[in-house]
């Protein structure tokens, strides 16, 4: 039954999902052929065979975190602050997607560097979590002394902690990303959310704007709000799965 249960759900997402994504999907492959052929057409000494060999490098540098401005290039996701974002992005299992290495040590010393590192954050998330919540059980202790609360108490505390999480973690954190991404509040909520998850789309990802310039703590504090969110969202999951069972 539970199996049965899990295959129906999949079921469900993927048909939902067709039904809200698919006639995009089409309407942009439209608009890119005809795009295509406008060019190929407005400019006569086009090959397309070339054009496509350019196209096709221009998404693999962009990929690569290279990007044209003007006659130079821009570079800048494999700096310290870029590299170091990457860490923990590899090592929390969030796995965006958008950057990864393209040499052979590099893919080597990523290999050896996640072995030793989802383990290590496991642990640290763990313990997090476990602080996090004999915190609120602490709270809900001294309430019940002073109150005299047995069951509100607890309650409360779990209300609180609830409430407390989703404005540090999912509420608020999208307005800074609205300032310093240009995103709105809903793609800075669906950032938050598959970032905590560790889902990690890739399809939004903090300070690859070419054209922003960010602040040099930014990647810092995010990297610090990913690290306890996830904590924290793994307590939320872990009291979901409880209720499931």
């Amino acid at each position: 039954v539970l199996l049965a249960a899990y295959v129906g759900y999949l079921g469900l997402g993927a048909a939902v999902l067709q039904a809200l994504e698919r006639p995009a999907e089409v309407q942009a492959a439209r608009h890119l052929l005809r795009e295509y052929w406008e060019l190929l057409a407005n400019h006569t000494c086009l090959q397309g065979p070339a054009l496509l060999r350019f196209i096709e490098g221009t998404i693999q540098a962009y990929k690569s975190g290279i990007t044209l401005e003007g006659n130079t290039t821009s570079l800048g996701r494999w700096d310290y602050s870029g590299s170091f974002f990457f860490s923990i992005s590899a090592i929390t299992t969030i796995g965006y997607g958008n950057l990864s290495p393209s040499t052979a040590a590099g893919r080597i010393f990523c290999i050896m560097f996640a072995l030793f590192g989802i383990p290590l954050n496991l642990v640290l998330l763990n313990e997090i979590g476990q602080l996090m919540l004999l915190g609120v059980q602490h709270w809900a202790h001294c309430l019940e002394e002073v109150f005299h609360w047995p069951n509100k108490a607890s309650f409360l505390m779990k209300t609180c902690a609830l409430v407390t999480g989703l404005l540090l973690f999912l509420l608020l954190p999208p307005l800074l990303f609205s300032e310093k991404e240009g995103w709105s509040y809903e793609e800075g909520f669906y950032y938050s959310f598959i970032t905590l998850s560790t889902i990690g789309f890739g399809d939004y990802v903090i300070g690859m704007n070419p054209d922003r310039t960010y602040p040099s703590w930014y990647k810092n504090v995010i990297s610090l709000w990913i690290l306890f969110g996830m904590a924290w969202l793994a307590l939320v999951i872990k009291f979901g799965i409880s209720i499931l069972e």
